[in-house]
């Protein structure tokens, strides 16, 4: 019964205190600060980045071996140089397939405008990515690409990709897509690099079908 007394006398001081927590005033010298905080969200240095590949426009495509399967389901393989030798060809890389950008833009586009591609003298048009050919043929069927618009191309491997050198490690990323291509849209001219717009990553800026029509 003392100890209760006492606390509650005690409580009562605290509260009728000039100088309890709920009632000190901070002085204005107290809050004061010798600099203004402040956040910048620009960087001290600025760094551009250039983007570059191991072939440029005007150098020849390697040659190298790449799969897909055909209207009858059959499993085939094609060459670099059977695509291009003697004929304009495109050229247009996804990061990977069923991706939102690439399935849902990329792709499509080059679909879309695939007669007025070839009205301007393309022969053919390819879609490469760093998927197997089964991957490759289950998108086809997703998106029910004819064959005579746009050729859909296995780099199962990233040999093509390699070779070219435009090869985008995404092994850091959660959804488990490791080394994959870049993106971009190359015009080959018999074999011949006439025209290479390259992404950063997988962006997608400057290697759309109306990209590729505006060049030829």
């Amino acid at each position: 019964m003392a100890f209760a007394a006492s606390a509650t006398a005690t409580m009562a001081k605290l509260l009728s205190s000039p100088t309890t927590l709920c009632s000190t005033r901070l002085s204005p010298k107290t809050l004061s600060f010798k600099q203004p905080l402040f956040f910048s969200l620009r960087s001290k240095s600025l760094k551009t980045t250039t983007i570059s590949a191991t072939i440029s426009v005007g150098e020849p495509l390697p040659e190298s071996a790449l799969s897909y399967f055909d209207s009858t389901g059959e499993l085939q393989t094609t060459t670099v140089s059977s695509l291009t030798k003697g004929k304009k060809t495109i050229f247009f890389a996804v990061p990977g397939a069923f991706t939102p950008t690439c399935s849902q833009k990329h792709l499509p586009g080059f679909v879309e405008k695939a007669d007025e591609l070839k009205a301007k003298g393309v022969e053919t048009i390819a879609c490469i990515s760093v998927n197997d050919a089964f991957v490759m043929k289950a998108w086809k069927e997703d998106l029910k690409i004819e064959d005579d618009k746009v050729l859909l191309l296995s780099d199962g491997n990233g040999d093509f990709t390699r070779a070219i050198g435009v090869e985008l490690d995404l092994s850091d990323k959660p959804v488990g897509l490791g080394v994959r291509s870049r993106r971009y849209a190359l015009l080959a001219d018999d074999g011949v690099v006439k025209l290479l717009n390259l992404e950063e990553g997988g962006a997608f800026t400057n290697s759309s079908a109306e990209d590729m029509l505006k060049a030829l």
